[in-house]
């Protein structure tokens, strides 16, 4: 969504207040801002609870979600940005919601989505304007380090055994978190049709979970980078304890500075790291490495329209990030002359996998807010239950893409080769 100011012009009142029960008395000037912040957000069916008790709700309706406003500042800076305080005083406790932070944040990007002020806009300019470092090779790492390298114990509270922080691929509904990681990283080796004795690189590895996924079940050799050091330094324990250190090379490197030649290269949760401006550089290490007869797989978060994330997001969460449209992610292929072979969204899948990440850390919430404290526990539950709610509606996707050289004829004909024990 735009980075916007909600209005608080001279509109209608489409909401009635509650006076019954209030426990208190809250002035006129404070609800009138509250009606006009409403009508500027698209009037969801929300209700607002004000600190004194007074009630806000929409006529004729029975709201499932509500938003208790504890103070008159919390106030005034949801009517200054909401897209960026919001986020900050929930976090601080000024702000609380009551029937589920999904339901909530559906209900509200819903109604956002029907005002002019908030509609998604393509606005691939925007990306520059809100990201003041970008991602240089130093501004990389910072950002890197900023979400990644806040402790591996944390990771571990709430992720899968294999430790994967990407979306999971679910054939069966009822699959659990572990089925679903493994399966998407078998899903992955298929595409890329991978055979024993051949080499692939791994750009931006995480944990390490595919390398090893890739090493001890096809067979390959993996030269797996990443500028995350508390990753690399457990894939690489992992990598030794599991016997798999002589296929796998887990290197604390850009992915600018990937050398040497491979028949498959795979990224799978990079490339919303990377950023508009550096497609090209990437396209051009894919162009260097690739083989001629290799086939290639990005995995990334997306979108269908060219737009930043919320200022709340960048600052507080993954500063430098970016979900690309499927037509920005050309500027990774064209200059190099590849081809597209295969595109699956698996948007739905990844809802379901952060519910899983949301139900992990919820039940050891007690035990994150001794690693750091009850802000950042509520912050991160904004984070996870924004993202579900932007997969459910759409205005995030998860795009898989295959690619090979254009000249590559030794390319499937069909997709058999992606069903379980398929064949190359």
């Amino acid at each position: 969504m735009k980075n916007s100011k909600a209005s608080v012009s001279n509109v209608p009142f489409p909401y009635r207040h509650d006076r019954e029960n209030t426990g208190g008395r809250v002035s006129g000037m404070d609800t009138w801002l509250v009606h006009k912040f409403l009508h500027a957000i698209g009037g969801p069916a929300l209700r607002v609870v004000l600190w004194e008790g007074q009630e806000i709700v929409p006529p004729a309706t029975t709201p499932a979600v509500t938003m208790t406003i504890r103070d008159r500042g919390a106030l005034w800076r949801l009517l200054l940005n909401p897209l960026l305080y919001f986020g900050d005083d929930y976090a601080t406790g000024r702000i609380e919601i009551e029937g589920g932070m999904v339901a909530f944040m559906e209900t509200v990007y819903r109604a956002m989505s029907r005002t002019s002020r908030y509609r998604r806009v393509s606005d691939p300019a925007a990306y520059r304007r809100n990201q003041p470092a970008l991602n240089s090779l130093l501004g990389s790492r910072q950002n890197i380090h900023h979400h990644y390298d806040i402790g591996n114990d944390f990771y571990r509270l709430w992720l899968d055994a294999e430790m994967v922080y990407t979306c999971a691929y679910f054939p069966d509904p009822s699959a659990s978190l572990e089925e679903a990681q493994i399966a998407k990283m078998d899903l992955v080796c298929r595409k890329l049709r991978l055979q024993a004795g051949q080499t692939v690189v791994e750009a931006g590895c995480g944990w390490g979970a595919l390398a090893r996924h890739m090493a001890r079940y096809y067979g390959v050799k993996v030269r797996a980078y990443n500028i995350s050091h508390e990753q690399i330094v457990y894939a690489q324990e992992r990598a030794k304890a599991e016997g798999l250190a002589g296929q796998i090379a887990y290197l604390e490197d850009d992915y600018r500075n990937i050398a040497g030649e491979c028949d498959a290269f795979v990224s799978v949760g990079m490339v919303e790291h990377v950023g508009p401006d550096h497609y090209r550089d990437l396209g051009k290490v894919i162009d260097r490495s690739l083989k001629q007869r290799g086939l290639g797989l990005i995995h990334t978060i997306g979108q269908d329209i060219a737009a930043p994330m919320s200022p709340w997001f960048l600052k507080r969460i993954f500063p430098g990030s970016y979900p690309p449209t499927l037509g920005e992610m050309m500027a990774v292929f064209e200059p190099g002359g590849f081809t597209v072979l295969d595109v699956e969204n698996l948007r739905l899948h990844y809802a379901k996998t952060v519910e899983h990440w949301l139900e992990r850390f919820e039940e050891n919430r007690h035990q994150v807010t001794e690693m750091f404290d009850e802000r950042f526990v509520r912050a991160w539950r904004l984070y996870l239950s924004g993202c579900i709610a932007n997969f459910n509606l759409g205005t995030l996707q998860l795009f898989q893409v295959v690619f090979s050289r254009s000249a590559n004829n030794l390319v499937p004909l069909t997709r058999s080769h992606l069903a379980p024990g398929g064949k190359s």
